[in-house]
Order: structure tokens, then C-alpha cells, then sequence
């Protein structure tokens, strides 16, 4: 396994990643209790140099309540084989780091509505108005 791909251009190196490797209680059968299919990632990422302080502190507020010390540990035991494990735990850490240093969304700009759409909606009410009002005995 080599570095996880954040997304292009930002990568984490493999020597920032820690494995750890343990029996998985999933799928297996006989083997479940001889592999160690299990796979535990986990990146530092208060001592990483791979992002700038500002998305740092943008992945640390985000990510706040995952991180243990600055350290994120994605768990993956979905899979019966290391190999599988291995790949799902690189693909949820690059996704949670993904979204943890995405820029936040544009604010939204209140615009006021055109003067077709209001009296269409006008327009559109008076004609229900009247489609209820005939279905109105005379009686009333």
C-alpha cells in the first residue's frame, strides 16, 4: 500500500500511517479465528506537514470529536481478507480527511422574487380559490 490519495495533488505519505492488525468478529468462517483480517489506520494529523495550518485547523474543528491526541483511526473489518480491509480503510480516511478540509459552502445571496413568478403564484391561487368555490352547494 502506498500513500493515500486525498484528492489530487494531496496525498498522504505512507510513512505518516500507522497499521495495526487484529481478528475481525465479521465474515470468515474457519479462518476468521486464524487471520487477522481487522485493519486499524490511523494518521496524525496535528504532526503532519502535509496540510497548511489553515486546513489543519479546519480538519481538527470538523473532525473535533474523531480525533483522539490529533490522531484519526478509521476501523475496517467488512471484508474477509486483509487486502480488501486494507483498501476500505484507505478509502474512509481519504474521504472523512476529504470532506473535513473542504472549503465551506458559498452563502447563499436572498434575492427577492421576479414580478412574473409573484403573479403567477397570485395568479395560480385565485384560480384554486374559484375551482373551490364552485364546488360549493348553493345551499350554504
Amino acid at each position: 500500500m502506498a500513500e493515500v490519495v486525498i484528492r489530487p495533488g494531496l496525498a498522504i505519505p505512507e510513512a505518516e500511517l500507522n497499521w495495526r492488525f487484529s481478528r475481525s468478529s465479521g465474515p470468515g468462517g474457519q479462518g476468521v479465528n486464524t487471520t487477522d483480517s481487522r485493519v486499524e489506520l490511523s494518521w496524525n494529523l496535528l504532526a503532519s506537514s502535509l496540510l497548511s495550518p489553515a486546513l489543519k485547523e479546519r480538519a481538527v474543528e470538523r473532525l473535533g470529536s474523531r480525533l483522539i491526541d490529533g490522531v484519526i483511526t478509521i476501523t475496517a473489518s467488512e471484508h474477509r481478507s486483509q487486502l480488501r480491509n486494507r483498501e476500505a480503510a484507505e478509502a474512509r480516511l481519504a474521504m472523512r480527511v476529504g470532506e473535513a478540509i473542504a472549503a465551506p459552502p458559498r452563502q447563499r445571496r436572498a434575492t427577492k422574487p421576479t414580478r412574473g413568478s409573484v403573479e403567477r403564484r397570485i395568479g395560480e391561487k385565485k384560480r384554486r380559490a374559484q375551482i373551490k368555490r364552485n364546488r360549493r352547494s348553493d345551499e350554504d
